[in-house]
């Protein structure tokens, strides 16, 4: 797999600055095929984000802090009943 150039910007750039001497054009042509890359990284990841972002904005998350309560244990007179519950979330037991 050899490099090239996927960008008309780039690939004109390298038409421009090319001068036809092997090892200069070699080293122009990988970094410019680097520079392309971390451009075109930076650009996905930019939209990316902001598609999220604007996802969120449209489509909020409803986020409960779980709920804990504690109570006498009917079993254990030294330990209490603990628990740790979702508001979404209907206990049978909680229901008396």
């Amino acid at each position: 797999m050899g490099q090239e150039l996927k960008l008309a910007e780039f690939k004109a750039l390298y038409k421009t600055w090319k001068r036809n001497v092997d090892w200069f054009d070699q080293l122009l042509l990988g970094l410019l095929v680097w520079i392309e890359q971390k451009l075109t990284d930076n650009r996905v990841k930019t939209e990316v984000d902001e598609a999220i972002k604007e996802w969120e904005t449209l489509h909020p998350v409803n986020t409960v802090s779980p709920v804990y309560t504690e109570k006498p244990s009917d079993t254990s007179t030294r330990l209490p009943e603990m628990r740790l519950t979702v508001s979404w979330y209907n206990d049978i037991y909680d229901e008396k």
